[in-house]
């Protein structure tokens, strides 16, 4: 079993799940839930689940021992004289920070070792032949768990909740491993918090008619997204990365905007089959897309595309660096320097800068992640600076930021600056990224699309033209989306006859037009290396 699209999981374990769930009790129902889950990543990484039970089992003595400390803490402040409230106070943040200390020391340096030491350690010793220094570092090789870094950062934001006092430590060892392995969410995420998922999961709510429907409605969808659009242009992509020094810029600039769309229908395809997977059980997890082409700024792209994670480095990483007492007192100095407006943005940058930094890492242990990173950390950096420049002139030129156009411009520019973005994020290396970007400026030229030359690399007129037509399909639809209509729930409300021809028609459309069978390469869900 390699993914959410194999045989295995929508042929075998998903239905057998779905079928042992819904005729067992509801004492019974979370049994099954664990089980498949379990079960699901021991098929996809065999012995290495015992990462997966380590982190499970750490964090709960943790988030305990956390707990008992806290517990002990009001007892003692409840006895305690005011004179020594403040005291004990810091005495027992200090104990509970040395928890999270070590949580974070564990979970995050084991994640640090097993998928960065290789990156660091070369690095290093590139670092030694520079200085031409005789020592060399050795360079271990480490099997890596599927989805340990997702498993990691709801790890670790279970544990900060608890210390923050948002969430009771959890004293059930089972309901915190269903939380944690809960098997749609495994592979590729969403990036859950403990409130949002686990107490429901533990409910094990009985299956509905309603849920199975939607639910199964958007698994079509996802594998429609996956198997037509992003498994079509895979050979495409391929060929031009791989062999960039061949081709010309405006077909480099071709494949960038193709991986783009394949990255997006890959993502957002696996995340469709992990949504509907849970709401097939009744589980909702939280959304990872939003539209996010939609959007008119980088910034607002990055609160639309893989939502979980932004919101993950917003409330534990950025929060934790502007909020600490050396950032506030830099921003106290910033506004008497820079005033009001600017003050804040340059302080915050520090904050925004170790979360591209965070993020760029986080994809994987290479100098194009890192620099991907730090190109988006330049343009929301940027964008933030002239904003107020923006509005001054668009003003004094009466030009409404509102109007359609300019609605329009934004979306395009911000499209432009994300597939230049995802350039250098499937490079093969920082160094060939850059010599790709180079070809785009210097090298151009239309002749291998007008004479179609370039449909002879992974790509012919055909299969162009069916992501063209379901890419304007998809654009009506996220515009539905972004006037608030649920087409899921709309066809739900048509008459049986209706919706069985809609699934049909849906079904055939996958058989038909999927990439799949001879002349394509089966492709893995690509943020399942992330």
């Amino acid at each position: 079993m390699s993914s959410y699209f194999s045989p295995q999981y929508l042929a075998l374990l998903l239905p057998a799940s779905v079928c042992l769930y819904a005729i067992t009790p509801q004492k019974a129902r979370r049994v099954i839930l664990l089980l498949a889950s379990y079960l699901f990543f021991w098929a996809v990484s065999g012995s290495l689940i015992v990462f997966l039970l380590f982190s499970t089992l750490s964090i709960h003595h943790l988030g305990l021992w956390l707990d008992m400390l806290q517990q002990n803490s009001k007892r003692e402040l409840a006895q305690a004289e005011p004179d020594q409230k403040k005291a004990l106070k810091a005495k027992a943040k200090k104990q509970q920070r040395g928890i999270i200390l070590l949580a974070v020391v564990i979970h995050i340096g084991l994640l640090l070792t097993l998928k960065y030491s290789h990156f660091f350690l070369t690095n290093g010793n590139s670092l030694l032949r520079f200085l031409h220094l005789p020592a060399i570092l050795p360079v271990p090789t480490y099997l890596l768990p599927i989805g340990i870094s997702f498993y990691t950062l709801q790890s670790v934001s279970y544990l900060i909740d608890v210390y923050r006092g948002k969430i009771q430590a959890d004293k059930n060892l089972f309901r915190l491993a269903l939380f944690l392995g809960f098997f749609p969410q495994m592979m590729e995420g969403p990036i859950c918090r403990y409130e949002q998922t686990a107490q429901r999961l533990w409910e094990a709510p009985k299956m509905t008619w309603n849920n199975f429907f939607l639910g199964g409605q958007r698994i079509l969808w996802g594998i429609i997204k996956k198997m037509v659009v992003a498994d079509r242009l895979n050979m495409f992509i391929l060929n031009v990365f791989s062999g960039y020094d061949q081709y010309n810029g405006s077909v480099i600039a071709l494949a960038a905007v193709c991986y783009t769309i394949q990255l997006y229908m890959d993502f957002s395809g696996t995340i469709d089959v992990a949504l509907g997977s849970a709401q097939l059980f009744g589980v909702a997890l939280p959304e990872n897309f939003q539209r996010p082409f939609f959007s008119r700024t980088i910034s607002e792209f990055w609160q639309r595309w893989h939502i979980t994670l932004g919101t993950w480095f917003k409330d534990y990483i950025f929060y934790l660096v502007s909020m600490s007492k050396p950032m506030k007192n830099l921003t106290s100095k910033a506004r008497k320097r820079f005033g009001p407006r600017y003050g804040p943005i340059l302080t915050s940058s520090v904050a925004l800068l170790c979360v591209w930094l965070c993020n760029g890492l986080w994809h994987g242990s290479a100098w194009n992640y890192i620099f991907f990173g730090l190109y988006h950390f330049a343009l929301i950096f940027t964008g933030n600076l002239i904003q107020p420049i923006v509005i001054q002139v668009t003003e004094r030129l009466h030009i409404d930021r509102n109007h359609l156009a300019y609605r329009i411009l934004q979306t395009m520019k911000t499209t432009i600056l994300v597939c230049i973005g995802e350039l250098f994020f499937r490079a093969e290396g920082l160094r060939n990224g850059l010599k790709m970007a180079w070809r785009m400026v210097t090298d151009w030229s239309f002749a291998p699309i007008t004479t179609g030359n370039v449909f002879a690399h992974g790509m012919d007129g055909p299969d162009l033209i069916l992501v063209a037509v379901f890419l304007v399909v998809l654009f009506f639809v996220g515009l539905a989306q972004e006037r608030g209509v649920r087409l899921g729930e709309r066809i739900m409300a048509k008459p049986w006859p209706i919706r069985i021809a809609v699934y049909y028609a849906a079904i055939c459309f996958l058989v038909i037009f999927g990439a799949y069978g001879i002349g394509y390469i089966p492709v893995d869900p690509i943020y399942a290396g992330f």
